[in-house]
Formats: C-alpha cells, sequence, structure tokens
C-alpha cells in the first residue's frame, strides 16, 4: 500500500511560517525524486518545488524562489517544505508527490489575516 500523508497545513497570517511535512510508505522512497504541488479552486495544479532522491538537488517556481526550503528525510521517509515569508496568493491545497507516480491527498494552507 503506497501512501503519500501530508501534515503541517494550516491558517497562517501574512509574513509568517509554516512547515509541510509528507510522510511516505509502501515504496523505496529514497531512490525517488519528490515534488510539491499547489492548486487552488478553479485553478491549474503548479509545481512549486522538487528535490533529487538524495536530496542534493533542489527546485522551485519562480513564485516561491528565496521564500520556501525544500527538504527530505530519507531515514525517515518524509519530505518537507518550509515556506516563509508566506502570502495570501500561497493560499492553496498544498499536494506531495512521489517520482514513482504516487499523490498524497493534500493539506490546506491559508495565508490571511
Amino acid at each position: 500500500q503506497v501512501q503519500l500523508v501530508e501534515s503541517g497545513g494550516g491558517l497562517v497570517q501574512p509574513g509568517g511560517s509554516l512547515r509541510l511535512s509528507c510522510a511516505a510508505s509502501g515504496f523505496m522512497f529514497s531512490i525517488y525524486g519528490m515534488r510539491w504541488y499547489r492548486q487552488n479552486p478553479g485553478k491549474e495544479r503548479e509545481l512549486v518545488a522538487g528535490i533529487s532522491s538524495d536530496g542534493g538537488v533542489t527546485r522551485y517556481s519562480d513564485s516561491v524562489k528565496g521564500r520556501f526550503s525544500m527538504s527530505r528525510d530519507n531515514a525517515n521517509s518524509t519530505v518537507y517544505l518550509q515556506m516563509n515569508s508566506l502570502k495570501p496568493e500561497d493560499t492553496a491545497v498544498y499536494y506531495c508527490y512521489s517520482e514513482r507516480g504516487h499523490w498524497g491527498r493534500g493539506t490546506q494552507v491559508t495565508v490571511s489575516s
């Protein structure tokens, strides 16, 4: 049973920070790259960050560069997204994705005062 379970979402004020976690199970986590996507109702899903299998290479969308940081802990089969200087436009459901081809169910992030 392959599972990706996101956590850490919630309500935060503009300028605040939040750390999302994605716990993986049921597959060989350490050999696959991972990604974070986000989506608002009526809009296309957007790739926001990606990380290589060993954590050595990361990439970010232009909209989050300098504010978000992706990392992973292969010993615990977990990937993280540290989000700083949050803006209202960061509000979305955030999804974890494995390059093995699996999606998490998402966690809601709301940035509002």
